[in-house]
């Protein structure tokens, strides 16, 4: 026990001087750091649509985050818009009076903004036209890209004809793509069609109806600890693009990664609940937690640096696709341990209590060695499976300016931190389970009821969790 302390308090000492380290990192590079706001995998479509009594224009515009940016970049020459365009115009679908109408591009634009990392995010703008007698309903579907994650908007305004009963508003409330609504970004636009009816006017301007207004989503997510987790890791992510990087410079980046990956391990949905119900069930020894912090430093470094590999690699591969097939191969992994957890058969409670000394190392680690250490390492797999976005730009970006290294040094302190998070939760769990353990003996009743229920509900509890997140990943495919 005085080596656990004693591991305990070197693990805290180090967070606390890394915490420290990030506050004065966060005061220094707030302001030099831009984050996309919809996320680093995003690419997210505005169409302004304007109808004329002759013609429909639409003024439509694609904004790439960081990694989508990153993957097209080798594609990127003089005639990389126009083509962007053409394809973007073909993907488009529009009807008026219930006949098909055709696009033609009539300008492309593409141009690259600071982002996140060392990396820069871009916006492809392109105005399209159709010529048309523009009088009747009007069907507007975009096509474009439907695979990608992000906010998709589509606003229409008359002019020289009227307006009515349009589905879409008048007015973009992200001004196209330029500043996103704080208040929406929780429940980010998805508009991918726009109706209406159009009439002929004689007077020189349309009528400009707004339309219905998008539902208000949530705010930052998990309140004042989000927004201040969030706000470091723009503070994190912008370091790697500074010009000169030197070694105290280099030494509080890692610390305010480790920072970052301990606050990461306090969100909801990094482990914490699952392995505690695993240890619980198994009725784990301290070096069992310590074995699953281990295996998640190295799954989720060894992920990091694989998935940031495709995405180099394979242009075409949509990021957010690759963390949804690996979050749904956490979620299977997870229903697997606790299906094994659930059928496996301890043995009898009176096993390991010959001696009457109460320390809690009786029958609780007899049947926990009938599971074998499997299901530990399983589990560390599990819940460092799924890589952080922030570590994926880190990495990318670091390689972008030549610092690899340096890329997977935070890498892997990010993952060090979590893993700190996760092995302190299963330490203070263990001991816990000792504690009840120890009442049972002496003949407490609801120690011992809680004692007995604990191997079968915790491991339909990981049951549960596990399947949970793989439907959500599924459905995110």
């Amino acid at each position: 026990m005085r080596l656990i302390r004693l591991g305990l308090l070197s693990v805290t000492a180090g967070l606390v001087l890394a915490l420290g380290a990030s506050v004065l990192l966060v005061a220094a590079a707030r302001a030099a750091t831009t984050a996309h706001p919809l996320g680093n995998f995003t690419v997210n479509h505005y169409n302004g649509l304007r109808l004329a009594p002759d013609a429909v224009r639409n003024h439509a515009v694609v904004d790439l985050a960081e990694l989508p940016t990153l993957q097209v970049q080798a594609q990127v020459d003089t005639s990389y818009a126009g083509r962007r365009c053409a394809a973007l115009a073909a993907a488009q679908r529009l009807r008026v009076a219930g006949a098909a109408v055709p696009w033609r591009v009539t300008g492309s634009a593409f141009a690259y903004a600071p982002g996140q990392g060392g990396l820069r995010t871009s916006r492809l703008t392109c105005e399209l036209a159709a010529t048309v007698r523009v009088s009747g309903p009007v069907e507007f579907a975009d096509g474009f890209e439907q695979d990608r994650i992000g906010w998709r908007e589509i606003t229409a305004v008359g002019d020289g004809v009227r307006l009515s009963g349009s589905s879409a508003p008048a007015v973009s409330v992200s001004r196209e793509l330029r500043v996103y609504p704080a208040d929406l970004l929780a429940d980010p636009l998805d508009q991918r069609t726009a109706t209406m009816t159009a009439r002929q006017m004689s007077g020189a301007a349309g009528l400009t109806p707004a339309g219905p207004s998008a539902g208000a989503g949530g705010g930052p997510a998990f309140g004042p600890f989000g927004e201040w987790l969030a706000g470091l890791d723009r503070t994190f992510t912008g370091l790697i693009g500074r010009d000169t990087l030197t070694v105290p410079l280099g030494l509080l980046a890692v610390g305010l990664a480790m920072v970052l990956g301990a606050g990461h391990a306090l969100i909801p949905g990094h482990g914490k609940t699952i392995m505690a119900a695993y240890l619980a069930g198994r009725r784990g020894r301290p070096r069992d937690a310590l074995v699953v912090g281990a295996t998640v430093t190295a799954t989720h470094t060894v992920g990091v640096l694989v998935v940031g590999l495709l995405l180099t690699a394979f242009t075409a591969l949509a990021g957010e696709s690759v963390l949804s097939w690996l979050g749904l191969a956490s979620g299977l992994l997870i229903a697997a341990i606790g299906l094994r957890l659930l059928t496996a058969r301890p043995r009898s409670p009176s096993q390991g209590h010959g001696h009457g000394h109460g320390h809690g190392h009786g029958h609780g680690h007899a049947s926990g060695r009938t599971w074998g250490a499997g299901g530990l390492v399983g589990l560390g797999v599990a819940g460092g499976l799924v890589p952080s976005p922030s570590a994926l730009i880190v990495l990318l970006g670091a390689i972008a300016l030549g610092r690899t290294w340096f890329g997977v040094a935070l890498v892997t302190a990010y993952g060090v931190g979590m893993a700190a998070t996760l092995t302190l939760t299963g330490l203070l769990l263990v001991k816990l389970v000792d504690r009840m353990e120890r009442r049972a003996s002496a003949g407490r009743r609801l120690a011992a009821r809680l004692s007995g229920l604990a191997p079968r509900g915790s491991a339909v509890m990981v049951v549960l969790l596990g399947a949970g997140l793989a439907v959500r990943s599924f459905a995110a495919l």
